[in-house]
């Protein structure tokens, strides 16, 4: 079945469900009956109805009554017809098979119709304050000469000699630049991904930004990165042939026990005995690092080029009012990307390093995500014909019902980029030939909300309501801010379009919802758990006081720790004496608990891409829901799809 609505432009916003008939043909549909309701009265005084001649007043009382009773029906229909119906979607089987029948039995012991969902006390938090908080958290991560402004009091200059101790380097100069987490190594994938998504934050809610008084400061951390980006390859060239991929030094070790060993304790200070300083087994503060950090380059990292080309495609849409640094940075996307087809091959594949602490399992899906950023930043057609080829999708897991699709990360970008093509589908509705993949990137969309809702219960959530999207694994909140946004942003394009909700198998559930899941995620996050923890530093009056963070542990008193000799901050049973303000913790095991202890990194280590995932559900939340997205701009690349006839000529 072909259902049909119209989107803001005017033309029919086709929902068709993909490689089925609906099993819900008849609804969106008006019988004959209805329709004549519909329609109104007509001018008779009366009516004949077999020999019975009816009072005009009767009729209108009677009429009223019937009309009113239609209206509602033909109402509640026409909305179910809006959306796109997923009871048949191919890939919805595999997903939702074993727990529609729980949807239907939690229905009927709520004793509530579909899509409205029971009241309950809810904690409103503040959310514009810990936005403030979390943006702080780039600042505390900044490598290289710190700006005046950064309001860390306890940060200095650091690593200023990145680059220059290798003559063969890409370029000399790469200082700069962001540590990933709570040592002093420089990961490009995950950094880039947290470009990505700050930069998307920007574009959908510049206004929530600017109401909170923070798009400044968020444009400046989202430069930060991508000027440090564009120093990792020779940006200007009209072609490239390799990549720097991360800064950092870590002794290689060669028994695989050891390794073991090593990644089991990391923190307890085991070495491979070499005494070779290196970023893991030192604890230090970045500005007393005095031991060289090579660099690693990739020749065949398609996944990381693409990642890169993403952050700095994204990145110049926020920066489109700056001319000439937005046409750099599309230039830069432009080679990145060219250079992640032509070399293929996975970043981390070669290098030990990579592989262990970020490993990629994939780049198919790297080049949908990157694809369709460069078709926002360019308006060239080529990137979206690229980004919405069956085989690519195909090779990137799209299609076999894996849970793992509804899950955004550093690693996989598929919810991402089927958002973002949704959004496409949403607003300029395109049609031939991109149609038949946007609207599996739609229904996938779809597929993924559905997913997050208690009520289908997909995914396993804690006893205190925080949904396990790594499946019960350590360090789970980096994963549950990034559904938080993306839920939260779907609401608004549903909003935006004119669509009240949408369909999970026969279900059809409000936008409100989807809002609902968001809140309660970020709530939990911020303090609303069984240990009434606040897992941002600074917000609240409880939250960890021994974060996994090497600058935040040891003071800044004029004396500079060795190596080894910050071990002892490292080990210490006190609070950090620096507070790292704004900074995403890793998160609580799947029993609720926390473990605020310094050396275990499972649950006290912030990273970049988390609170990049945080802050983006932040600003999502923030300020009043009637502000929504800025549906324009993204697009302010793209020609018109179709042409605005010429005018009539004149009589």
């Amino acid at each position: 079945m072909s259902m049909h609505v119209s989107n803001l432009q005017g033309r029919p916003l086709d929902t068709e469900a993909i490689e089925s008939e609906s099993a819900m043909d008849g609804i969106g549909r008006l019988d004959e009956g209805s329709h004549s309701l519909l329609l109104g009265p007509t001018d008779q005084k009366y009516v004949e109805q077999g020999s019975i001649s009816i009072s005009h007043k009767l009729l209108v009382l009677t009429a009223g009554m019937l009309l009113l009773s239609a209206l509602a029906a033909g109402f509640i229909t026409l909305v179910m017809g809006t959306v796109p119906n997923l009871h048949h979607v191919h890939a919805t089987a595999s997903i939702y098979g074993h727990t529609l029948h729980k949807a239907r039995v939690f229905f009927k012991a709520q004793r509530f119709a579909p899509g409205k969902l029971p009241k309950h006390n809810n904690v409103v938090w503040n959310y514009t304050l810990a936005l403030h908080k979390a943006l702080m958290f780039f600042n505390a991560q900044r490598s290289g000469n710190i700006p005046k402004n950064n309001n860390v009091p306890w940060r200095g200059n650091s690593c200023l000699n990145d680059g220059t101790w290798d003559s063969s380097n890409i370029g000399k100069d790469l200082v700069g630049g962001y540590y990933d987490a709570g040592d002093a190594i420089k990961f490009h994938f995950p950094a880039s991904f947290a470009m990505t998504m700050l930069s998307w934050s920007v574009i959908e809610y510049r206004a929530k930004y600017e109401a909170a008084g923070e798009l400044d400061h968020v444009k400046g951390i989202i430069k930060w990165g991508t000027d440090y980006l564009l120093k990792t390859f020779d940006h200007s060239a009209e072609s490239i042939s390799r990549i720097v991929s991360q800064i950092f030094l870590w002794t290689r070790l060669a028994d695989p026990v050891i390794i073991f060993i090593f990644f089991l304790y990391v923190g307890i200070g085991i070495s491979d005995g070499s005494g070779i300083p290196n970023d893991h087994y030192c604890w230090m503060r970045p500005e007393d690092i005095d031991y060289d950090r090579p660099i690693q380059e990739c020749s065949s990292c398609s996944d990381l080029a693409a990642e890169m080309a993403a952050a700095l495609a994204s990145a110049s849409i926020v920066f489109k009012d700056n001319k000439p640094y937005s046409q750099k940075l599309v230039h830069g996307a432009r080679l990145l990307f060219k250079f992640s087809r032509k070399y293929r091959g996975r970043y981390s594949a070669g290098d030990v390093e990579a592989g262990y602490f970020y490993n990629s399992t994939g780049y198919w899906d790297e080049f949908i995500w990157s694809g369709a950023w460069l078709y926002y930043a360019t308006g060239n057609s080529s990137y979206l014909s690229f980004a919405t080829q069956r085989g690519i999708a195909l090779h990137a897991g799209f299609f076999n019902g894996n849970m793992d699709n509804s899950v955004l990360s550093w690693d996989n970008k598929l919810p991402g980029a089927a958002l973002l093509l949704s959004r496409l589908r949403l607003f300029l509705n395109p049609g031939y030939p991109y149609e038949d993949m946007l609207s599996v990137f739609h229904n996938q969309t779809s597929i993924t909300m559905c997913s997050y809702l208690p009520t289908i219960a997909t995914w396993n959530r804690t006893k205190g309501g925080l949904i396990q999207l790594n499946y019960g694994r350590p360090q789970p909140l980096q994963y549950v801010t990034n559904a938080a946004f993306l839920a939260n942003l779907f609401s608004d394009y549903l909003e935006a379009a004119g669509l009240p909700g949408w369909f999970c198998g026969p279900y059809f559930f409000s936008t409100d919802v989807l809002r609902k899941f968001a809140e309660t995620q970020i709530d939990y996050i911020l303090g609303k758990n069984s240990q009434k923890m606040s897992y941002v530093v600074g917000f609240g009056d409880h939250y960890p006081k021994q974060v996994h963070h090497r600058g935040a542990s040891i003071p800044k008193n004029k004396i500079k720790y060795s190596c080894e000799g910050g071990w002892k901050w490292r080990d210490s049973s006190k609070p950090n004496p620096n507070a790292l303000v704004g900074a995403m913790v890793a998160g609580p095991d799947k029993h609720d608990h926390f473990h605020d202890i310094r050396t275990n990194y499972n649950y006290t280590e912030p990273t970049l891409a988390g609170n990049a995932g945080l802050v983006a559900a932040l600003v999502a939340l923030s300020g009043e829901k009637s502000t929504g997205i800025d549906k324009k701009t993204i697009f302010s690349a793209i020609p018109p799809i179709f042409p605005t006839p010429s005018p009539a000529p004149t009589p």
